[in-house]
């Protein structure tokens, strides 16, 4: 299917309800767009997308995901420019990673001018849903997942592609206390972590209902070996400011390779900011917190962008760090990525996709 050839066929909604939507108070995820694209993989191929109302669908009980897992999903977000066109922030990286947690999951590689092209139409159907409000964004949704009506341990023939959005407002209203797991493990060497499957989220969530009973908001994640060593926080990738350094764990196969936390590392170098990415301990974190030298420490990824971390539970004591607005790196990253993505600021790494209206 060349982007030549490519035909999408539209069904517009009859009325919208857009009606139904404050912009000046959006609750992250609860209110939908108006339409959605969809795409069927059978008899070996991809099938031509179609935009519909956003709607149910309907399942076979015996769908193969929903017994055996075969779903994977990606998240992104669309902004208003100034001018009123709509910008997307890296899509073509949300793309070639949707086709590698994909390809872990045995689905089919969805050829890239589906993605594109009918994220793009899909957007301008809807795009008075963009929020021009400052701090909200228009939240992406991609996701595939197979759609056998078989029961049995195997991939599955058949799949369905579809993309919805949802205007969203802050995803964390308040800067987090998260707690350093050593029990649960949220992936192990070897497995899908590095994927966006939607059974690593939901494995995930009982550890993190246990530590919110106790009134932290999200876990760290450390690795399934020795619990030594941090992966990640709650569903982000973390980041710590150790003595002005700015310190991430390596991606691996236990660690998503996140287009927020790429895109931190490289304007913090493009800043001047020494960065490393390796191994970081709990003893490092917990001595580097004593010292005084932990300046701080925050989380990567597409719904918060940068999310504060004001305290870290670990070994049954509160780690307390620097207030939020005494932040140099995080704070001056934060607001240079905002102004990018919102096209108020030089984009000289191209990651910014112009929809114009």
């Amino acid at each position: 299917m060349s982007t030549d050839t490519l035909t999408i066929n539209i069904q517009p909604v009859a009325k919208s309800r857009i009606s139904e939507l404050d912009f000046n108070n959006i609750e992250f995820g609860k209110i939908f767009s108006d339409h959605m694209l969809v795409s069927d993989y059978k008899n070996g191929a991809w099938q031509a997308p179609e935009i519909v109302p956003y709607g149910n669908m309907s399942l076979s009980p015996a769908t193969s995901a929903i017994h055996y897992g075969q779903s994977v999903f990606e998240g992104m977000k669309a902004y208003r420019a100034e001018n009123g066109d709509i910008l997307l922030f890296r899509p073509y990286d949300n793309y070639k990673r949707l086709n590698i947690s994909g390809d872990r999951m045995c689905i089919p590689e969805l050829p890239e001018e589906i993605f594109m092209q009918g994220l793009e139409q899909l957007l301008r159907l809807d795009a008075a849903w963009v929020p021009p409000t400052k701090g909200s964004a228009l939240y992406i949704r991609p996701f595939t997942f197979a759609t056998d009506d078989f029961i049995g341990v195997r991939p599955s023939s058949n799949y369905k592609f579809t993309i919805f959005s949802c205007p969203v407002g802050a995803y964390y209203n308040a800067p987090l206390r998260v707690a350093i797991e050593t029990k649960y493990v949220r992936s192990a060497e070897g497995g899908a972590g590095y994927a966006k499957a939607a059974g690593n989220y939901g494995a995930a969530l009982y550890p993190a209902r246990q530590m919110q009973e106790k009134g932290y908001h999200q876990l760290i994640w450390t690795d399934h070996k020795e619990h030594k060593y941090i992966e990640e926080s709650g569903t982000m990738n973390v980041m710590f400011v150790i003595d002005g350094v700015l310190v991430t764990p390596t991606t691996s196969t236990t660690i998503l390779s996140g287009i927020t936390r790429d895109s931190v590392l490289t304007l913090a170098r493009d800043l001047g900011y020494t960065v490393e990415e390796r191994r970081v301990s709990i003893d490092e974190i917990v001595a580097a917190h004593k010292a005084g030298k932990l300046q701080e420490a925050f989380g990567t990824g597409t719904a918060a962008t940068i999310a504060q971390i004001a305290t870290i539970h670990c070994n049954g004591e509160d780690l307390d760090l620097p207030e939020i607005e005494n932040r140099e790196i995080s704070n001056r990253i934060a607001d240079e990525l905002d102004k990018i993505k919102t096209g108020q600021a030089p984009d000289t790494h191209n990651w910014v996709y112009r929809i114009s209206l």
